[in-house]
């Protein structure tokens, strides 16, 4: 990786404005959470990238997620964060809990911030205008945890053709108007897929997809479907990587052209993997 990926300021590689070209009119779903979330001064250049990505041209969906929000409100009310095979067990005190915490603190936030870079924006949870009918993902019925049933993009369909920028919470509920809390890595994957999205970014608290985890310069730039079967085999995709790849994987299969995993920590690392051939993050293609 150039030091300049770490720099104040992005620079404009030779390739930038062919890809500017090429990717003007295209669609993006963004998917946002971690600590690149939780960081004031990152979170505003974050959106200040992806604001410049839409005047640049590029139709944006950015979905997000907000665990570690959530989990502090959690505390704050003495209820125990729980969590199973790394999924949280959402009860029906947790979910009230997230869905005020997305839907009601963090979306709003994050709509606020692109406001206040000129960008019209909408926030949105998946309950909006059905955009994403959920069903659970256990048998339990008290476990409100949710999984993508399927997705309805009228609404982001007409946001986008008028040129604003959804905003979208990862809540959603089924056809009994139970409300679930989804992972945001599926539901970002999912939208991408019924849009048949140019390509899923997911920004993540890791630089991608590593060789070695303990190793940042063992990043792994291009994978395809094949080096990612050989990947599972040697044990190098493990843990918490593994559902980011699925969603990867899953949008693929249904017609998104690229998914890229990369460092949302690393300052304009979204402008340098986009807008430049050096790339900061992982590229999956089928």
């Amino acid at each position: 990786m150039s030091n300049h990926t770490v720099s104040d300021r992005f620079y404009f590689s030779t390739d930038t404005l062919s890809l500017v070209n090429k990717y003007s009119g295209a669609t993006f779903v963004i998917k946002y959470g971690g600590s690149a979330m939780q960081n004031n001064s990152l979170q505003i250049d974050v959106i200040k990238d992806i604001s410049l990505l839409h005047v640049l041209g590029i139709k944006i969906v950015l979905v997000h997620g907000g665990g570690l929000f959530i989990n502090n409100w959690l505390n704050k009310l003495n209820i125990q964060p729980k969590f199973e095979n790394g999924i949280r067990v959402t009860d029906h005190d947790t979910m009230e809990i997230v869905e005020m915490v997305l839907s009601g603190n963090i979306n709003k936030h994050l709509v606020s911030l692109f406001n206040q870079n000129n960008i019209l924006s909408i926030g949105l949870s998946g309950k909006d205008a059905n955009l994403i009918n959920a069903s659970p993902m256990f048998d339990n019925s008290k476990n409100l945890t949710g999984k993508v049933e399927s997705v309805n993009t009228l609404i982001l369909d007409i946001l986008l053709s008028n040129n604003c920028l959804p905003v979208v919470a990862s809540v959603a509920s089924d056809s009994d108007y139970n409300t679930y809390n989804v992972n945001a890595d599926t539901a970002a994957s999912s939208i991408a897929s019924a849009l048949k999205a140019d390509k899923l970014i997911l920004l993540t608290d890791t630089p991608g997809v590593l060789r070695n985890v303990d190793d940042s310069s063992s990043l792994i730039s291009n994978l395809n479907l094949q080096s990612i079967k050989e990947l599972y085999s040697e044990q190098i995709i493990s843990d918490g990587m593994i559902p980011k790849i699925e969603s990867c994987v899953n949008a693929l299969n249904s017609n998104v052209k690229a998914a890229h995993i990369i460092d949302g920590r690393l300052k304009h690392s979204l402008l340098y993997e986009v807008l430049t051939s050096e790339r900061v993050g992982s590229m999956i293609v089928l």
